[in-house]
């Protein structure tokens, strides 16, 4: 059994992490063929044909002191055999805790329960505070998903230097980037996930624009992605551009808003642009805008504190604060769940049912 759920503007298949272990096939190989990858249909598994509908959320109680779970991120690849460790995904963060309390792995205190837990692709703690008053869950609205869901208050702890060990990987607020296309100045930071980002000015556009008009232009999305590759290899994420990650570091187009108070962002996910943004990209551009001398921070008057956020689907608020005492970046999601399944292989790879057991 798997749970589906909708988490933020993404949707996931959730599993216990110890049952897929125990399935006696290898991880990589099992999620391949549950999802019906590589195929840009994925139409013989549970993938949605996308990269925000490809994902699985791998779930299981922790042993470490200070955490209730631990939550692993798969980005499960559509045309291509490959699935990604490297990064989160904040949207499928979203869900976690309420898979936990409904497993009945996390007692519930009272009309809100925290539950603290830990990306282990990024070492990053989040603290979801999830509803489990006896009048039933908030209910709310997010852009990028046409009906309510139940309200999720996330909180990023200590985001900065989760995969490079440095909010400025660098040690510089700007870099200059030399790619085949020509040289580009970026600000490269990593928290929450590590971002290259650059002024939409500097790539010919004006940061509006929406995905199906940058995803339509071939050559930009060539010289987007040769952009992200070398600041793989500046942020020591990889050797060579030829061999950075699909999924990491993510690339975010931005530029000021009327008011000057905010930031339109255009983020590129996995060779495309993300129908709404990524949470764990939000993250970093929240730190951006507060770090002066980056591109981000020069393009909007931040208060320190609320960030507004236009993306393609609406406007994303974050907040920067504290919790309990250490740096902290919160978002609110919404979720959902939306199916209990029992997920079958094949015979493809000598397992014929997956029979992991899910709430």
């Amino acid at each position: 059994m798997a749970s589906w759920m909708r988490g933020g503007t993404s949707k996931c298949w959730v599993f216990d992490h110890r049952d897929l272990r125990q399935s006696g096939v290898p991880v990589d190989e099992l999620l391949l063929r549950l999802f019906g990858s590589p195929d840009p249909r994925q139409v013989d598994g549970v993938g949605g044909g996308t990269s925000t509908t490809s994902k699985a959320v791998l779930v299981a109680p922790s042993n470490e002191v200070g955490v209730d779970v631990d939550y692993t991120f798969a980005q499960v690849g559509v045309d291509v055999p490959v699935v990604d460790w490297g990064s989160n995904c904040g949207n499928c963060s979203s869900v976690v805790g309420r898979y936990a309390v409904g497993r009945g792995w996390i007692e519930p205190t009272g009309a809100t329960t925290s539950v603290r837990v830990r990306n282990t692709n990024t070492g990053q703690l989040i603290v979801l505070d999830v509803d489990t008053s006896d009048s039933g869950p908030q209910l709310a609205e997010i852009p990028g998903v046409p009906f309510p869901g139940e309200s999720v208050r996330m909180w990023f702890v200590d985001p900065a230097g989760r995969t490079t060990g440095r909010l400025l990987p660098t040690g510089n607020t700007r870099d200059r980037l030399e790619t085949p296309s020509g040289a580009i100045e970026v600000s490269m930071l990593d928290a929450g996930a590590p971002v290259v980002i650059v002024d939409a000015r500097d790539v010919g556009l004006s940061g509006t624009e929406t995905p199906a008009e940058i995803d339509s232009e071939a050559a930009r999305l060539t010289h987007l992605d040769e952009i992200r590759r070398a600041g793989a290899v500046a942020m020591g994420m990889a050797a060579s551009p030829a061999v950075a990650a699909r999924a990491v570091p993510k690339l975010a187009i931005v530029s000021g808003t009327d008011d000057g108070r905010g930031l339109q962002v255009r983020m590129l996910s996995m060779g495309k642009v993300h129908p709404a943004l990524a949470i764990t990209g939000s993250v970093a551009i929240t730190l951006a805008a507060a770090t002066t001398g980056t591109i981000a921070a020069d393009l909007v008057d931040f208060d320190g504190q609320r960030l507004q956020l236009e993306t393609p689907a609406g406007t994303l608020e974050t907040t920067l604060g504290q919790y309990q005492s250490r740096t902290a970046v919160a978002v609110t999601r919404t979720m959902r769940a939306l199916a209990e399944a029992r997920l079958t292989v094949g015979a493809a790879i000598g397992a014929p049912e997956f029979a992991g057991v899910a709430s």
